[in-house]
């Protein structure tokens, strides 16, 4: 597998390949770096799989990328035989595939850089989007892995520096492949996240951003500060979880991989949980959302809830803290304390 000095390199090369100033010399550099290593081609072809696939190769003008880059027949030979020093004499098309599936990412990479270089955002960007009901597990072009649960929007866009994510609402679970010249980010409401490689889970909540670390550790900062004042940050480690909302961050408390992760199993898993905070999380899988009246709000619950059907599940729980629903308002139900 190329090491991050080669996909460094790689990197390096597709910028290289699409600079104004490129000469035979380059050309020349680069077919002898891509010959000198079965791990440089292999390392190209990662990098050139971070921007696009080689679907995009069907798109490319490939007999026009570099027509005097590639060495001409000399008279008296034809195309299909060697000079007498052993000079390769392909000509274009053939010098780009006959390398097989190497040889093609260069110029998907040239077509993928020149949208990264020229600035071209809808490229580099991609949105993964699940309806209410439905989860779904995306894997990423770094190697890194997602699983997004119910009714959730995640943007993610990656460059040669930073790869980056923003979890518009619901809820992900990110497994994130280490690269260490790479951090990778999320932004989500108030809360940004930023790892090298690690397993943590993000809600995004209306009120609060609540991060659960499963595994390595993970920086959280407010995306936000009061006006003269930094952001305040946290380091969390596996097994910590906290929450950020508008009046700052709060204290850092234990969770585990089941409670984080119940929602993958198709259940919620609550241990003296505040009422409110259950409903947040109830509520994104519920057609219509459920609150609690302010003097239940703070009511813990504790259990372990299926979700195959969600509006039965916040009927046990009315039944568990001995509440009634009020459906009066047909978009919104209340939960509140029964009348005698």
């Amino acid at each position: 597998m190329p090491n991050e000095d080669r996909l460094d390199q790689a990197c390096a090369w597709i910028a290289r390949l699409r600079s104004d100033t490129l000469n035979s010399t380059d050309r020349r550099e680069f077919t002898a770096w891509m010959a000198q290593s079965p791990d440089n081609r292999r390392a190209f072809d990662e990098m050139s799989e971070l921007w696009g696939d080689l679907g995009a190769l069907a798109h490319l003008p490939v007999d026009e990328l570099f027509p005097e880059s590639a060495p001409r027949p000399r008279a008296g030979h034809s195309d299909n035989n060697a000079a007498a020093d052993g000079t390769a004499v392909w000509n274009l098309p053939q010098w780009l595939m006959g390398g097989g599936l190497a040889a093609a990412c260069l110029a998907v990479a040239l077509w993928v850089g020149n949208q990264w270089l020229a600035g071209n955002s809808d490229f580099r960007q991609q949105t993964y989007v699940t309806a209410v009901g439905e989860t779904r597990t995306v894997a990423l072009a770094d190697g890194s892995q997602v699983q997004l649960n119910t009714n959730t929007e995640l943007r993610v866009s990656f460059s040669r520096e930073e790869r980056r994510a923003q979890l518009l609402r619901g809820e992900a679970y990110f497994e994130v492949a280490r690269q260490t010249a790479r951090p990778f980010s999320v932004a989500a409401g108030r809360a940004n996240i930023r790892v090298l490689g690690t397993k943590f889970n993000v809600e995004r909540n209306p009120g609060n951003t609540r991060v659960s670390v499963t595994g390595g550790t993970v920086a959280v900062s407010e995306a936000q500060a009061a006006s003269g004042l930094r952001p305040e940050s946290v380091k969390l480690k596996r097994n910590q979880k906290v929450s950020v909302s508008a009046v700052g961050i709060g204290q850092v408390g234990n969770t585990s991989a089941d409670e984080a992760l119940d929602w993958t199993r198709g259940v919620l898993v609550f241990d003296r949980t505040p009422l409110a905070e259950a409903l947040e999380e109830l509520n994104r899988y519920l057609t219509v959302p459920a609150v609690a009246d302010a003097s239940v709000r703070d009511r813990p619950l504790s259990g372990t809830f299926e979700l195959s059907d969600p509006d039965n599940t916040l009927t046990a729980i009315a039944a568990a803290l001995d509440l009634q629903q009020d459906h009066s308002d047909p978009n919104l139900t209340l939960l509140s304390p029964k009348r005698n």
